[in-house]
């Protein structure tokens, strides 16, 4: 394995947490309009095929898959563990960790998908609760464009936000 002088990348897979943490960082100061609006729960405890599946489809449809944090709080551990997850060459998109979004949501199990119906930012405090925004929200073993299709077909408060995802993945599955 060749890591770099820190230890935040992995030369095996092409995992960088330098990269995905600029990742994270953009999405974070996306404008309002750009903010991803489905977001999906993950842990480096779930099946690596489900992960997989579940970041490939995720973010290939414009979504975001997020982590509560590093286990063990190691960096290393958590790039093994998402090595484990990925295709060679695979580029993550819409990869972050944000243990608020977590708390905002109360995530007790993975995956999680949830659609919300309008922008909203989560509170940075330890202790402070966001009150999150009407949304859709679907825990279980369940696919990624099975959980839109459902939202979307639904009617409820993101059912508009997931047809949209749902499309750009469905666009995705045909190339």
């Amino acid at each position: 394995m060749k890591a770099d002088p820190r230890g935040l990348s992995d030369g095996r897979n092409g995992l960088s947490l330098d990269q995905m943490l600029a990742d994270n960082d953009a999405v974070a100061r996306a404008s309002k309009e750009a903010q991803p609006r489905f977001i999906a729960f993950a842990s480096l405890s779930m099946p690596p095929a489900s992960l997989r599946q579940l970041m490939r489809e995720v973010g290939g449809s414009g979504g975001i898959v997020v982590f509560r944090g590093f286990p063990q709080n190691s960096s290393k551990a958590f790039l093994a563990g998402l090595g484990k997850a990925i295709d060679k060459g695979q580029r993550l998109s819409g990869v972050g960790i944000d243990p608020r979004l977590f708390r905002a949501f109360a995530i007790e199990a993975v995956p999680t998908y949830v659609v919300v119906s309008t922008d909203f930012r989560p509170c940075d405090g330890f202790t402070c609760q966001t009150v999150v925004p009407p949304h859709d929200r679907m825990a279980g073993n369940v696919t990624p464009s099975y959980a839109l299709r459902t939202f979307a077909q639904g009617g409820g408060p993101g059912a508009a936000i997931a047809k949209i995802y749902l499309a750009s993945l469905e666009k995705l599955e045909r190339q």
